[in-house]
């Protein structure tokens, strides 16, 4: 799998996951959506001062999150994967990224999807505030 170009729908994803080969070894799919939000990342994450965001530049690196992909797939019980991630200048509420996840138990698919995002958000994405 690699990055999908077009988001369609959580759902239309759902509907390819339910019919891809892996499916019938799959018992959780999880999904995460990751918006621009006006609080700074410096507040959330920690506890400074910072002014509110108005918007945000993103890019990505579509090797590293490609190879994030495939480690991904390493972890025990991990079968499907599907990722999208905007690019551009973002506004307020805007889409960042989706991710789905499917594999055969929550722990598993939990930690898969952590895992996968974490690895996205911490080394192959570039996000620049704007205020």
């Amino acid at each position: 799998m690699s990055i999908e170009k077009n988001f369609t729908s959580i759902d239309q994803w759902l509907k390819e996951a339910k019919a891809h080969p892996s499916a019938e070894k799959i018992g959780m799919y999880l999904t995460h959506n990751g918006t621009v939000r006006k609080t700074a990342k410096a507040v959330v994450r920690h506890g400074k001062d910072a002014p509110d965001v108005t918007g945000m530049i993103f890019s990505y690196d579509e090797a590293k999150v490609n190879a994030a992909i495939e480690e991904t797939y390493k972890l025990e019980g991990i079968y499907y994967i599907k990722v999208w991630l905007n690019q551009g200048q973002l506004q307020l509420g805007d889409d960042i990224m989706y991710v789905l996840i499917g594999g055969d138990i929550r722990p598993h698919v939990i930690d898969g999807l952590q895992f996968l995002v974490e690895k996205i958000k911490s080394q192959c994405v570039v996000e620049t505030e704007l205020n």
